[in-house]
């Protein structure tokens, strides 16, 4: 029997890993299609998987399975159902890929698409447009402030952690700190100030909700996250090697520089777009890359498909559990993510620190 050489060794190894990647994608591909058609007909009006699929299909000219029995239903999958589920699936896709993207260039498993100021200058933004009942963009004026602050605060962030034509992470990190505590002091106020209707407003805001999603919404939302999606993709290998150390990249011909501006805007995109119309979800963009890393390994072309995948599905199923688990009621889906993500940090946390042999 002829012994293994290192060659056949590392071209198993990479057939194994190979295997790995097409299953784990396969599997949250056909999990994501079951949520979305479970989520979609689950709510007072019940319509069941064959007939969401049948209404589904007869919009494309197929009339394989019925539609829904229900007078109504096919109106309110339409009108109601599908744009709230698509959008589900848009934001958790967004979400996660850009925690993926944060990762990749501050080379931190903690790091989330929050540290660098997004999510908490998008809420001043939708608190000043909910307070002072800001008009000027008409019904999209909340959604236009929240992303043009969100925008606004990483640019603020990135501007002042640059020096002599650099970006330090760490300087990075502590500025988006300080940045997120003027933000939360911001909002404090604009709370304080608000009536009881807008107070209210805030916090259902800042909890989270995909109540009330349109297809307009949605055709806004969706070419962001492509856009942010095909970035990501084209950026995969030079991620890799930025993955080997910030010297090691710029030897092999990578402009860290540049390779980091670009992502955080892209990041910036993704999360702007996402809380703009669905207000904060936390721990999306912490849980689900870090889950697909711990599978996959630090490859970053499959590692892209499969967070975003696992995004969709997350927050898919978290939307569903938001409708259902109160009868009558629909819950802020920011605060499931957290139940999940919450009790998954402290493990990540603890995890990094037993690997680092302790943080001093």
């Amino acid at each position: 029997m002829t012994p293994s050489t290192p060659a056949a060794a590392a071209q198993r190894t990479a057939l194994r890993q190979a295997a790995l990647q097409t299953a784990l994608i396969a599997a949250l591909a056909l999990a994501l299609v079951v949520s979305v058609i479970v989520s979609a007909g689950t709510g007072q009006l019940g319509v069941a998987p064959q007939e969401v699929l049948g209404s589904l299909l007869h919009r494309i000219g197929i009339d394989w399975l019925p539609l829904p029995s229900h007078p109504t239903g096919d109106a309110t999958l339409w009108a109601i159902r599908f744009p709230r589920v698509a959008m589900a699936v848009l934001v958790g896709a967004g979400l996660a890929v850009a925690g993926l993207l944060m990762q990749a260039i501050f080379g931190n498993p903690l790091a989330e698409p929050g540290v660098i100021g997004i999510s908490s200058g998008a809420a001043v933004g939708a608190g000043l447009a909910i307070v002072f009942g800001l008009t000027v963009f008409g019904e999209w004026t909340t959604a236009v402030l929240a992303f043009a602050a969100g925008l606004g605060a990483t640019l603020l962030v990135y501007a002042m952690s640059r020096a002599d034509g650099r970006t330090e992470v760490v300087t990075l990190v502590l500025t988006g700190i300080a940045v997120n505590a003027i933000a939360g002091a911001a909002i404090a106020f604009l709370t304080f100030i608000g009536d009881t209707q807008s107070r209210e407003q805030i916090v259902f805001w800042q909890l989270g909700s995909l109540a009330g999603s349109r297809w307009t919404q949605v055709a806004i939302v969706a070419p962001v996250v492509a856009v942010g999606l095909i970035a990501a993709y084209l950026s995969a290998r030079k991620l890799d090697l930025l993955s080997l150390g910030e010297r090691n990249a710029r030897h092999l011909g990578v402009d860290v520089e540049a390779l980091r501006i670009g992502m955080i805007f892209i990041v910036a995109l993704l999360t702007g777009a996402a809380v703009a119309f669905a207000g904060i979800i936390a721990f999306v963009g912490l849980v689900i890359p870090h889950l697909m890393r711990m599978i996959l390994g630090p490859a970053h072309l499959p590692l892209v498909t499969a967070s975003a995948l696992g995004g969709a599905l997350l927050l898919t199923l978290a939307d569903l559990a938001a409708r259902t688990i109160v009868p009558n009621a629909d819950m802020p889906i920011g605060m499931l993510t957290a139940l999940v993500g919450g009790p998954f940090f402290f493990w990540l946390l603890r995890r990094t620190r037993k690997r680092a042999g302790g943080w001093g």
